[in-house]
């Protein structure tokens, strides 16, 4: 260690929030070259070579081929796929000095089909797998938590190429077991979710979530059936419509100052016959959206009082366009618009579109706004009062509500993304016309499918679950070295035991940092802790009576072996 480029720290960074960004940074694993770009040390980059090497290995074994496309793309694929417009700001953009438009490459479908069109002409080619390890770039609005969200991070992203959906089937399927013996082998405690595609398009998709209480995406599952999905696709069961006959009329009140769901709910307790809740109310948020290349166009989403929008939900249901929510400029340019007091009637009468939540069915009867300053609207029932253009799955999602297969109520947890997969179909090979000649002699176009790792994420996820206290603590197949040798013993004899005590366990195969520091074994001690070798072995005082320790990282046991036994012992516990 007196000569490996180490510096650790002993306070936390200030920017950092969660402990993998904190212990990484701490370690002398990565430092921060700017926001959201980071430096990968020594350490670090051992870590990050394991998980790669464990996702190749993977990856090789269900008969993918490795390749390496280029970061630095040109603009044409992607205009022809609309992501150059659909990725929005998230993409990073430049010009060469001719001015030709390129990009830095946030993903690579667009590559991969354009490469299999010009190299394969046969289905006696097909089928084919392609994966690549690489950077790759996003222009992230606000990246946060070291690693976890960077502007800069490795992937791992492969694609199947195949001649029918049921070749498209059985790729899927062979990746998805893939990531589960990648992620078993990482030791990362994970959960399989079904997921909405996005900017990537598709249809059938499925994420894999490290569980983790920092992590961004929430995601429900059903305890009793085993049901789990990203809240972004979690479907709501609409009731059944409700009859009409003999709901009374709706009327319109003057309801005074009630502009929030909670000022009317008491308005209607006061006023009329029955107990009401925000459940009885409908609450109208007005948002404006644009589709890639257009205008923004007001956007009115109706929800049951009792819930928030849920925004990430919203622009899930909407990509690709982009929504934001109406600024006071955009209200006093709409004065049809009357804050808090919003109804359907008054957004429909202005051609604005309006879509409700999927509980707001025919013959649902609501209090809601009656677009007029203090006036709201009673027994005003859906299918007969108004009719909604659609509905939109935007409402929160709470623990509690009823699963979609109909089998138990929903818990929420926090995930990490660390894998995606995807049935892309043939959005990209339609795009550039990727056919081969098929076995009846006519043209057949292929199907697309997109299997991505977050490999740099990876580490990261592994450094949040896998912490303690004290420090880091590595699983034995991605710790940047099996052995931490601290010598906690100034006697020449000692230092020089320790010393070929690290070639003998280096000849058995068994790599070892070695911390011959003029440090005190505190100082020694910490450091092993903060950086978190899964076995640790001192050289100390015992040593002058022929034992040495053996510590366990994750247990904390420690075990006194003869020096004479030590290599064994050494290689024993290494293997766990």
């Amino acid at each position: 260690m007196s000569t490996l480029f180490l510096r650790t720290l002993r306070d936390d960074p200030a920017d950092a929030e969660v402990p993998s960004h904190k212990l990484l940074v701490r370690g002398g694993y990565v430092r921060r070259a700017a926001p959201g770009v980071y430096t990968w040390l020594p350490l670090g980059l051992r870590v990050l070579k394991a998980i790669e090497n464990v996702v190749r290995e993977e990856m090789d074994a269900i008969g993918a081929q490795e390749i390496l496309l280029p970061a630095l793309l040109p603009r044409d694929p992607y205009e022809t796929t609309g992501r150059w417009t659909e990725y929005g700001d998230a993409l990073f953009r430049l010009k060469d000095r001719k001015g030709a438009d390129m990009l830095l490459g946030p993903t690579h479908e667009e590559l991969f089909a354009n490469l299999v069109k010009g190299e394969y002409s046969s289905y006696k080619d097909l089928p084919v797998i392609l994966y690549q390890i690489q950077t790759k770039y996003r222009d992230e609005e606000r990246p946060r938590a070291g690693i976890l969200r960077g502007r800069e991070f490795v992937m791992k992203d492969a694609y199947s190429f195949d001649l029918d959906d049921d070749g498209l089937k059985a790729s899927y399927q062979a990746h998805r077991e893939a990531y589960q013996r990648l992620f078993e082998r990482l030791g990362v405690k994970y959960v399989i979710v079904a997921a909405t595609s996005g900017a990537m398009g598709g249809s059938a998709s499925e994420e894999f979530l490290a569980e983790s209480d920092v992590g961004e995406d929430t995601f429900v599952r059903c305890v009793e059936s085993g049901y789990a999905a990203n809240v972004e696709a979690v479907v709501t069961p609409a009731p059944e419509p409700i009859p009409f006959d003999g709901l009374p009329a709706a009327t319109a009140y003057d309801t005074g100052d009630t502009p929030t769901i909670d000022t009317l709910v008491a308005w209607a307790n006061d006023a009329l016959d029955g107990e009401f809740t925000g459940a009885d109310t409908l609450k109208n948020v007005l948002v404006k959206v644009r589709e890639p290349g257009g205008d923004w166009e007001l956007l009115g989403v109706g929800v049951p009082g009792d819930r928030e929008v849920d925004f990430k939900r919203l622009e899930a249901s909407v990509e690709p366009a982009e929504v934001e929510l109406l600024t006071e400029a955009d209200f006093a340019a709409n004065p049809f618009l009357v804050k808090g007091y919003i109804g359907p009637k008054g957004l429909q009468d202005n051609g604005v579109r309006y879509l409700v939540d999927p509980r707001v069915v025919d013959g649902t009867s609501w209090i809601t706004g009656a677009d007029e300053p203090g006036k709201h609207v009673v027994n005003l029932v859906a299918g007969r009062d108004f009719t909604p253009d659609g509905t939109i799955e935007a409402a929160e999602v709470r623990d509690g509500d009823p699963s979609p297969d109909g089998k138990g109520p929903l818990v929420s947890a926090k995930g990490i993304e660390i894998g995606h997969i995807f049935q892309l179909g043939q959005k990209y090979t339609d795009a550039f016309e990727v056919d081969v000649l098929g076995e009846s002699g006519k043209p057949v176009r292929l199907t697309m499918g997109s299997y991505g790792v977050g490999v740099s994420r990876l580490v990261a996820v592994i450094a949040e679950q896998c912490h303690d206290d004290k420090g880091l603590r590595w699983p034995r197949e991605v710790a940047p070295f099996a052995v931490h040798l601290v010598i906690a013993n100034k006697d020449e004899a000692a230092v020089t035991g320790a010393g070929e005590l690290a070639e003998d366990l280096d000849a058995a195969g068994v790599s070892v940092l070695l911390d011959d520091r003029k440090a005190s074994p505190g100082v020694k001690f910490k450091d092993a802790e903060l950086l978190g070798m899964p076995t640790v072995v001192v050289v100390g005082r015992g040593y002058a009576n022929g034992t040495i320790e053996i510590r366990d990282r994750f247990t904390g046991e420690t075990t006194e072996v003869a020096v004479d036994r030590a290599v064994d012992a050494i290689v024993a516990a290494t293997r766990g």
